[in-house]
C-alpha cells in the first residue's frame, strides 16, 4: 500500500499524476486528507481524499510500502506541521520508501531523513535538505528515498516509484503506453 498525503495547498499535478500512475501499475494507493476529507489544491481544485489523518493509517507491519508527499504551497507547510504526517514518517523510516516532490523534500530534509543521500527539490529549498547531497537532477533515487524537482517531472517521479515498488520493466511499459520516454 502507498499513502499519498494531501494538505490544503498541495500541487494538484504532482499528487494526482502520481496517484494515477501508481494505480495504473496495480499498486494500492490511498489518498489521505490532512485536516479533512475534501482538500483544496494550490490552484483551487478540490479533491476528495480516500480517508483523513483522523483514520487509522497502516504501518510497515500492515504492508505500507511507500509514503508520497506532493509539494505546492502552502501544502508543503501544512504537511510539515501535521503531527500525523510526522508520526507516519517517523514510523515509516525503516523499510518504507519515502517520496517527495517539489518543495516537499524539505519536509524529509528537515527531519534528517535525507542525510547522506542524493536528493533534489524545487530550486530554493536546497538549504532545507539537511545533510543531503543535493543533485541537479529532475528525479533523484537514493536507496529508500525518491525526490523530484516539481510539477513538470511528476510522471517521471511516479515512474521511479513504480520502478522501485513493482519493477523497472513495469515502469518502462507504463512510460511507453503513456508516451513518456
Amino acid at each position: 500500500m502507498v499513502l499519498v498525503f494531501l494538505a490544503d495547498g498541495f500541487e494538484e499535478i504532482e499528487a494526482l499524476a502520481t496517484v494515477d500512475v501508481l494505480r495504473r501499475a496495480g499498486l494500492t494507493v490511498t489518498t489521505v486528507g490532512v485536516g479533512g476529507r475534501v482538500v483544496s489544491g494550490s490552484h483551487g481544485i478540490a479533491v476528495t481524499a480516500d480517508c483523513t489523518t483522523a483514520d487509522a493509517l497502516p504501518t510497515a507491519a500492515d504492508g505500507l510500502q511507500a509514503v508520497v508527499l506532493p509539494g505546492g504551497l502552502p501544502g508543503t507547510e501544512n504537511l510539515r506541521e501535521s503531527a500525523v504526517v510526522n508520526a507516519c514518517l517517523d514510523q515509516a523510516a525503516d523499510g518504507v520508501l519515502l517520496c517527495a516532490i517539489c518543495a516537499a523534500p524539505s519536509v524529509l530534509g528537515r527531519k534528517g531523513l535525507l542525510k547522506g543521500r542524493e536528493a533534489t527539490c524545487y530550486p530554493g529549498y536546497e538549504a532545507d535538505l539537511l545533510g543531503a547531497v543535493c543533485v541537479d537532477e529532475s528525479v533523484a533515487v537514493a536507496a529508500d528515498r525518491i525526490t523530484a524537482r516539481g510539477a513538470g517531472v511528476s510522471i517521471p517521479f511516479a515512474l521511479a516509484i513504480v520502478s522501485r515498488l513493482v519493477s523497472p520493466q513495469k515502469a518502462a511499459q507504463l512510460g511507453e503506453a503513456m508516451q513518456c520516454r
